[in-house]
């Protein structure tokens, strides 16, 4: 029945009749008669072979060495099923069959929901930090109660159906299963008298507006925990977390990776030809840059600590500015003079650049 070898351990006939205890339980097949004598047959089979003794005899004797002592028949023994709230508790939710153990009661206080509100920052809120306030509409707990649900001076009564011990007991053939009670929900106790101002749920809803402190070098999609800012508990429970999800909008020319920043400058062939010190905009105000001379379009120069701070540490990052060499689309009759005079001057042979495999490979996959 239960589908073990001759030699199997106790541990294997325990997990093989879990198995199928699980697969034909009653709760599991309302109004199966098939089931519920599925059931009973695995029940006896364990009976037999969790029993010393009896599993002897079975194995000397087969079926007929223990057919008067298995199954609910002249000499049956209900305590080799003890251990059965090892095997059921966890996935049934009762805590013994047979009318073993005592109640499980359960609390009626119970820790208040997390909240989530999402605030949009500009750029350089995000960066520098800053203070925001924040909506809130939370359940917290009742002044006039102080959380119980029951009217002042009033406090809750034993529930009547369970006599307080929070579990009801229905009877199955020789099983004695404990539910919990659907009147009280497992707590024991029942409001009769609610308190009027919460109706009895021991908490009213209510608007809050919550200064959320923003540090510097928070990023898109950073999520800030406020403790005990969220839902307020449940008859006395401890209030939840307020969670508060960030989005940062676009600054209008830098970019950011990490902790850097990027931007792009033009500057013109003569800067980039014999060099110069161009002023460039930073977070912080103007900033010197030095553009060496021969620098070629699209070179990457870097302005140590002008970047973005480190979230909760120390420094800050770094600004890369890429230069980009600026051809005129107009010239003067002087400027084309002296170009073409330049030009004279200048020669450059205009033969395709040898290319790496590296190279190659980057432009292809991007």
């Amino acid at each position: 029945m239960l589908g073990v070898a001759r030699g199997a351990t106790e541990q294997e006939i325990k997990s093989a009749y879990r198995k199928l205890a699980l697969q034909f339980h009653p709760d599991r097949n309302p109004n199966n008669p098939d089931s519920e004598e599925k059931f009973k047959e695995c029940s006896e089979a364990y009976a037999v072979l969790a029993d010393g003794e009896k599993r002897a005899m079975y194995d000397r004797y087969g079926h007929a060495g223990v057919a008067g002592a298995a199954g609910g028949g002249v000499g049956f023994d209900a305590t080799v099923f003890q251990d059965f709230s090892d095997i059921f508790g966890d996935f049934f939710g009762f805590g013994d069959l047979f009318g073993g153990g005592g109640s499980r009661r359960r609390s009626r206080t119970q820790r208040g929901a997390d909240l989530r509100e999402d605030i949009t920052l500009e750029f350089e809120e995000a960066v520098f930090g800053v203070e925001k306030q924040v909506t809130v509409r939370r359940h917290e707990t009742c002044e006039d109660c102080r959380g119980s649900g029951a009217a002042p001076g009033k406090a809750a009564a034993t529930c009547r159906s369970c006599g307080g011990r929070g579990q009801v007991r229905y009877q199955q053939g020789f099983f004695s299963i404990a539910r919990t009670c659907p009147t009280c929900q497992g707590t024991g106790s029942v409001i009769t008298d609610p308190c009027p101002k919460c109706k009895g749920e021991g908490r009213v809803l209510r608007q809050r507006t919550v200064d959320a402190k923003i540090p510097a070098g928070v990023e898109d999609g950073t999520r800030i925990r406020f403790s005990g800012l969220g839902e307020g508990g449940v008859h006395g429970g401890g209030a939840g977390d307020l969670y508060v999800v960030l989005h940062v909008k676009e600054h209008a020319f830098f970019e950011r990776e990490g902790n850097n920043l990027h931007c792009v400058i033009p500057i013109s062939y003569t800067q980039a030809a014999l060099g110069a010190e161009i002023r460039v905009p930073t977070l912080e105000g103007e900033q010197t840059l030095k553009i060496p001379e021969g620098t070629q379009s699209e070179s990457t120069l870097r302005i140590r600590g002008k970047g973005v701070p480190v979230l909760n540490g120390h420094g800050k990052g770094d600004l890369f500015v890429e230069v980009r060499v600026q051809t005129p689309a107009k010239l003067t009759k002087r400027q084309r003079e002296l170009l073409q005079e330049l030009e004279g001057l200048t020669k450059v042979e205009n033969k395709p650049e040898h290319r790496t495999l590296l190279g190659k490979v980057k432009d292809i996959f991007g």
